[in-house]
């Protein structure tokens, strides 16, 4: 059972995401994690407040499971299958401890500078974090859905808008991490 426990090649993990891709387009559904959000906030009755959350939330109820089955699958993976450590390159590892003191980078999954409990004491880190998910929140809700939607079901599908929405992802992310990131840290 060693295969289970090792990161799976991206010829075997590509067609496994083709293929599930393949069965959602034939039972008519589309893949997208921020969708959920939605579907969550009617089921939870905030139809009352706002029109936008006016619909037949049951249709959509397989899309919760698939967010209840990620969680529950990343818990698992993560503790029980994992040592939750990410093999970096070496210079880029030093990189992160010369410049911006982040010691365990290579060391665990989410380094412990920037996501432990004494690091959410720092006001600086909290104004960060809450900046990054309303701008990613509003980015998701504008675009028509998140990198997952756009990149995995959108493309699958051919729609230009998906392909304009992942372009700009990655040039967003290309600018935050060489202009921004390095001004902030």
């Amino acid at each position: 059972m060693n295969w289970i426990y090792d990161p799976w090649p991206w010829y075997v993990a590509g067609p496994l995401i083709a293929f599930t891709m393949f069965i959602l387009l034939l039972a008519g559904k589309q893949f997208g994690m921020s969708s959920n959000l939605r579907t969550a906030c009617s089921a939870m009755g905030a139809g009352k407040a706002a029109d936008f959350f006016k619909f037949d939330w049951k249709a959509e109820r397989w899309n919760l499971m698939l967010v209840a089955g990620a969680v529950i699958g990343g818990f698992i993976a993560s503790n029980y299958m994992s040592d939750n450590i990410v093999e970096i390159n070496p210079e880029v590892a030093q990189q992160l401890a010369t410049d911006y003191q982040i010691e365990s980078a290579g060391e665990s999954y989410l380094p412990t500078e920037l996501f432990s409990t004494a690091a959410l004491s720092n006001p600086f880190t909290i104004i960060i974090l809450l900046l990054g998910g309303l701008m990613v929140g509003f980015g998701a809700r504008y675009a028509g859905g998140c990198t997952s939607g756009h990149a995995i079901s959108g493309l699958s599908n051919l729609q230009l808008p998906s392909l304009i929405a992942v372009i700009g992802f990655f040039i967003g992310g290309l600018v935050m991490i060489h202009l921004i990131f390095p001004l902030i840290f």
